[in-house]
C-alpha cells in the first residue's frame, strides 16, 4: 500500500470547469511532491453521475497541462492508457473495490446496516433540534439482531451502511493548522454508503471512497482546501477501522473576494479556461495561485518561475488565513511575464483575437506573420492580458472618420481653426508625394507645417493624430507609420498614411 516516498493527489470532480481554488490545491500538491522527488497523482472523482461530464474531464486535464502541471500517475486521454499501478484512477471503474471494503467493514462488526427511512431522520434531528441538543444520528440500528437485519432485507426495507464510532475524540496534526480535535459525538455514525433496498449496499459516499482510494494508492500527504476539514475526522475514523496508516494532512485557507466574501463569479472570471481565454500567461498565473496563502522566505520575492517555485514552496510557510484574490496583484504579475515574452509568442498567443481581420493562421506568409509580431510588440506593454490587444490596435487595420469625430475629446481638438489649418495642409503634401511615408518623410511635413503655420505642440500633432489614428493620443508615430505603410503592401486590407488623411479630411 505504500512504496517508501512522498505521494500526493489531486482529485477534482469532472462536474465543471477548474477553477482558481482548485487549481492552487493542484499547484501546492505538484509543487510539494517535486521538491520531494515523490509522486503526484491524478484521480477523477466520478461518482455523482449525473453531474459528470467527460467535456470536463477533457478540459481539466488540459488545463492542468496549460499550467504546466503534468502527473505521474493517473487517467490520461481517452485513447491512451492509464499511467501507475495504483489504478483504475477513475473512482467511477472502483465500485467493486469500494464494495469490497463495505462487505468487509460489515462482517468485523465495525459498520452496520442502517434502516432508518428519512422520515425518521428528520424526525430525530427535529427533537435534537427542539430539545437544543447536536442534530446527530441516535445509532438506533447499531444494536440491530442478525435477525432483524435478515428479516429487514427480505421485507425488501432500504438500507444505508453506517461506520460505528468509538467514544475517543478524532484528532489529527494538521500541517497548516496544527493539532485539531473532533469530540465521537460531534461526527456520529457517518453514512459511508447510500441507501439500497438490494441485498448489497448502495452508492458509497465521498468521504468513504477517498478514504479508501487514499489508502490503497499510497497517500502520503493530502493537501486540499480548508472546506474539507469537517470531513477529515471521519475519513480519520475510516482509515482506524480498516487499520491503516492516517496520512498528514494539510488545509489550505479560502480564496476570498475583494469583498471578502468566498470568490465566485460575481467577482469576475474564476475558472482557469476563462483566464486563458483572456489571455493570461500560464506562468503568470501559476505564479500568482502560489502567492494565494504563500510567500518567499525573504519576505519579498514576488515573481517565480515553475522551477523557482519548486525550489522555494514549503507547506511551512502556508499560512491559514483567508486568502484574497487581486486582480490587480494578478495584471501586474501578467504585464511582467508579457513584457518577459517574444513577440513571436505573443504574436502566436494573440492571433485569434483578431479573427477576420488576419487570414487564417495556417495560410499567413512568413511576412505576415513578422509584421503581427511587430504590432504585438508595439502594444503589448500596455494591456493587462492580450485579448486587450484588439482594443489597442484596432485603428491600425483602418479607423472611422466619422467616429473619430464624435468623440467628444477629439470633437474640441478638431473644432480649432489651427487644427483645420494644419489638416489642410497634411492633406496638401499627402497630393503632392507619390512615395512611402517613412518616419523621416512624415517628420519633415511636420515640421514645414510647423514652420509654416507657426502651429506647434499638441495643437500642431493632435489634430494629425486623429486622422490618422482615430485618437488624439497613443503610441510614436515613428514606430505606427512603417506598420501602417507594410500593413498596407501585404495586402491586409490595411490603409495607408495618404489615404487615412485623404478620407478624413475629405480630399
Amino acid at each position: 500500500m505504500t512504496t517508501g516516498k512522498i505521494r500526493v493527489r489531486f482529485a477534482p470532480s469532472p462536474t465543471g470547469l477548474l477553477h482558481v481554488g482548485n487549481a492552487r490545491t493542484a499547484l501546492y500538491n505538484w509543487l510539494f511532491a517535486r521538491q520531494a522527488g515523490g509522486d503526484f497523482i491524478l484521480r477523477i472523482e466520478d461518482t455523482d453521475i449525473q453531474r459528470s461530464e467527460k467535456r470536463y474531464e477533457r478540459q481539466l486535464m488540459e488545463d492542468l497541462h496549460w499550467l504546466g502541471l503534468d502527473w505521474d500517475e493517473g487517467p490520461d486521454e481517452e485513447d491512451r492508457p492509464e499511467k501507475g499501478e495504483f489504478g483504475p484512477y477513475r473512482q467511477s471503474e472502483r465500485q467493486k473495490i469500494y464494495l469490497e471494503h463495505t462487505l468487509r467493514l460489515l462482517e468485523e462488526g465495525k459498520a452496520y446496516r442502517c434502516f432508518c427511512t428519512p422520515e425518521m431522520l428528520e424526525a430525530e434531528r427535529a427533537k435534537a433540534q427542539a430539545d437544543h441538543l447536536p442534530q446527530v444520528y441516535s445509532g438506533r440500528c447499531r444494536e440491530l439482531s442478525v435477525r432483524e437485519i435478515k428479516r429487514n432485507i427480505q421485507a425488501g426495507m432500504p438500507f444505508a451502511v453506517r461506520l460505528k464510532i468509538g467514544e475517543e475524540p478524532l484528532r489529527f496534526n494538521d500541517m497548516v493548522r496544527g493539532l485539531v480535535e473532533f469530540p465521537a459525538e460531534a461526527v456520529s455514525d457517518p453514512i459511508l454508503v447510500r441507501s439500497s433496498a438490494d441485498e448489497h449496499p448502495g452508492m458509497p459516499v465521498y468521504n468513504y471512497v477517498v478514504t479508501i482510494d487514499d489508502a490503497l494508492m499510497g497517500i502520503t500527504h493530502v493537501i486540499r482546501g480548508d472546506d474539507h476539514i469537517s470531513n477529515t475526522p471521519k475519513q480519520v475514523a475510516i482509515y482506524k477501522a480498516f487499520g491503516w496508516s492516517v496520512p498528514k494532512f494539510a488545509h489550505l485557507s479560502t480564496i476570498l473576494g475583494s469583498d471578502r466574501e468566498r470568490l465566485s463569479k460575481r467577482h469576475g472570471a474564476t475558472s482557469i479556461s476563462s483566464f486563458r481565454e483572456m489571455g493570461y500567461l500560464p506562468e503568470a498565473l501559476v505564479n500568482y495561485l502560489a502567492l494565494l496563502g504563500w510567500g518567499a522566505e525573504d519576505g519579498k520575492t514576488e515573481t517565480f518561475t515553475l522551477p523557482e517555485l519548486t525550489k522555494a514552496f514549503s507547506l511551512k510557510r502556508v499560512t491559514p488565513s483567508p486568502a484574497i484574490f487581486d486582480f490587480d496583484k494578478l495584471n501586474w504579475l501578467n504585464r511582467y511575464y508579457i513584457k518577459q515574452s517574444s513577440p513571436a509568442r505573443l504574436a502566436a498567443l494573440a492571433w485569434e483575437y483578431f479573427g477576420g481581420l488576419l487570414p487564417a493562421k495556417e495560410v499567413a506568409s512568413d511576412a505576415v506573420l513578422v509584421w503581427f509580431a511587430h504590432v504585438v510588440a508595439l502594444f503589448a506593454p500596455y494591456v493587462d492580458h492580450l485579448d486587450q490587444l484588439m482594443t489597442k490596435a484596432i485603428f491600425i487595420f483602418g479607423t472611422d472618420p466619422d467616429a473619430a469625430r464624435r468623440n467628444p475629446e477629439n470633437a474640441a481638438i478638431l473644432a480649432l481653426d489651427s487644427s483645420r489649418i494644419v489638416l489642410a495642409e497634411l492633406a496638401a503634401r499627402c497630393r503632392a508625394f507619390g512615395g512611402i511615408v517613412t518616419p523621416e518623410v512624415f517628420k519633415a511635413w511636420m515640421k514645414e507645417i510647423r514652420e509654416a503655420t507657426g502651429v506647434k505642440g499638441k495643437d500642431l500633432f493632435h489634430p494629425v493624430r486623429i486622422a490618422i489614428t482615430g485618437t488624439h493620443s497613443g503610441p510614436e508615430f515613428d514606430k505606427v507609420l512603417p506598420l501602417l505603410e507594410q500593413g498596407g503592401r501585404l495586402n491586409l486590407g490595411v490603409p495607408s498614411v495618404q489615404q487615412r488623411v485623404w478620407r478624413f479630411v475629405g480630399v
